[in-house]
């Protein structure tokens, strides 16, 4: 299985390749007409780059680099759904009296909103506690598809065409001020809101739409379920996306957490400095990042 890094090398971003936990800096194995390249890049041109591929050499090991986020910053979007499963609905409306969850409460159409690209940060980085803005921050693991081929009224049938690939996202979300300003985006955009990574995975590769998805805080696991449970599936999000907005290569989309968020306990469980967060998904890998 290939997957694609972003790492640093004397201070420059470059882009790996990885497959059997070993890493070869892309630009040094191409077969011709190598270049400086950035994840998009690699995006836009990965039929005739894999095809270019000569991973020859012994390559390095994963523990002599340090990874990025795959889209350090990214240029495009970064558009995340909210209440993309069941029983994170229901937790997160459990202050309501009635006794289950009801027809009216699961979302009709897909609630989108955008995270800023600066709080991306990379697989190991702390994640900076927002000390004297927010005293509830929270955990989402999600799954986040990568765009690769562009395009505006996709139709769902055909919206798999347009995935490249799959990462691993943390929607740090700061809760007290999601509720405060009546929307999501500063409550989720805090700089450090936005772990990603530890590389992405190309579609072609595995199957984003049944995949387990578990999240550990200081080794407890909080969160455990699988992406064939979202209330609207990869394809339907992309067409709702893209009926009036343009998908460009690179954009990200964060397709929902499943149950077990820090705010779905009783008493709430939100994130101290000091806890320590691991996000598993099955045929990816694991994101770890610490609170500080």
């Amino acid at each position: 299985m290939l997957k694609l890094i972003t790492f640093l090398s004397q201070g420059d971003a470059r882009v790996g390749v990885v497959r059997g936990g070993r890493m070869w800096p892309l630009d040094d194995v191409l077969s011709a007409n190598a270049s400086k390249h950035d994840m998009v890049t690699v995006i836009r041109d990965w039929d005739a780059i894999r095809k270019s591929l000569k991973l020859e050499s012994p390559g390095l090991e994963l523990t002599d680099i340090e990874l990025q986020a795959p889209i350090p910053r990214p240029s495009g979007a970064i558009m995340c759904i909210g209440k993309n499963y069941r029983d994170h609905v229901k937790e997160m409306d459990k202050w309501k009296t009635a006794p289950a969850l009801s027809a009216q409460d699961v979302p009709k159409n897909p609630i989108v909103f955008t995270k800023a690209p600066q709080s991306v940060i990379g697989p190991g980085a702390a994640i900076k506690y927002p000390h004297g803005l927010s005293s509830q921050v929270d955990y989402e693991a999600e799954l986040a598809v990568i765009i690769g081929k562009p395009g505006r009224a996709i139709k769902r049938e055909n919206a798999l065409e347009h995935v490249f690939g799959y990462t691993i996202l943390n929607d740090v979300t700061a809760r007290d001020l999601q509720k405060r300003h009546q929307q999501w985006f500063i409550g989720k955009s805090c700089d450090t809101f936005c772990p990603m990574g530890p590389w992405i995975v190309p579609a072609t590769e595995i199957n984003g739409e049944d995949l387990r998805i578990q999240c550990w805080i200081n080794d407890e696991l909080r969160q455990d379920g699988r992406t064939s449970d979202m209330i609207f599936p990869i394809p339907e999000l992309i067409e709702t996306i893209s009926a009036g907005i343009t998908l460009q290569t690179g954009d990200i989309i964060a397709t929902g957490t499943p149950s077990g968020v820090g705010s779905g306990f009783d008493p709430p469980k939100h994130l101290l400095p000091g806890d320590k967060i691991r996000i598993a998904i099955e045929n990816i890998g694991e994101l770890l990042n610490t609170v500080e």
